[in-house]
């Protein structure tokens, strides 16, 4: 398991991800502009990379910078090197006091983020406290309907939108499906049911003005391709 390193991150992350917020297409605030108001974290958790070589965070940010308080789901990897062909899933470069420079990804993009997560969603990796280490998160649920995805199953291609983050998933032996990272979180939102999914995912997180993380949302959905 991976081991949680409490150190210096010059710059945060949080100041990493606020002016990277705005440009992303399910921005639901002033898009395009600079978070004006520092970002805080509202929840999140980890899953281990079986390599031990990236991290792999889902982090919760509240955005108070638009007409009102707005919770995302920001899943990120870090890496001691570049990532090949993935500039454009860069969101910047910063300097732990343990591991010296890392280069932060939007996870989606990040083929070992979306390798743990169709894992987690299929009972086969365990999320883990998004600040110590060696300890599971129970309030992580994963929920699979019916059989597993095969083992070779791949999250390949990425497409961003106003609803989320859409990743298509190829197996060998069963129809294609779209994994979907909900971006914009909804403690009101309810997991679909016409048709269920093949596997979703639910969370705990501190809701805006909440004082802890007592709220609960619906962070990724698997569920099979429409035709």
């Amino acid at each position: 398991m991976a081991s949680i390193h409490h150190t210096t991150l010059v710059p945060s992350k949080l100041e990493l991800v606020a002016p990277w917020l705005p440009a992303q297409p399910w921005y639901a605030g002033r898009s395009g502009e600079p978070a004006l108001t520092a970002l805080s974290k509202a929840g999140g958790f980890r899953l281990d990379d079986p390599e031990g070589e990236v991290g792999i965070e889902f982090m919760v940010v509240t955005d108070e910078s638009g007409d009102g308080p707005r919770a995302y789901l920001v899943p990120l990897t870090y890496r001691g090197a570049p990532l090949d062909g993935a500039d454009h899933a860069l969101i910047g470069t910063t300097e732990h006091g343990v591991l010296g420079k890392r280069w932060v990804y939007d996870g989606a993009y990040d083929p070992v983020l979306r390798a743990q997560l169709l894992a987690l969603l299929q009972d086969r990796a365990e999320a883990q406290m998004q600040s110590v280490s060696d300890a599971p998160d129970p309030s992580v649920i994963p929920t699979l309907n019916g059989p597993a995805l095969p083992v070779g199953a791949v999250a390949t291609t990425v497409e961003n939108g106003p609803d989320g983050t859409d990743l298509a998933v190829e197996t060998p032996a069963y129809a294609a499906h779209t994994l979907r990272i909900v971006r914009a979180l909804d403690p009101d939102a309810q997991v679909p049911t016409d048709p269920a999914p093949r596997a979703h995912l639910v969370a705990a997180w501190t809701a805006p003005g909440a004082a802890a993380a007592d709220s609960r949302a619906l962070f990724a959905v698997l569920h099979a391709a429409a035709l």
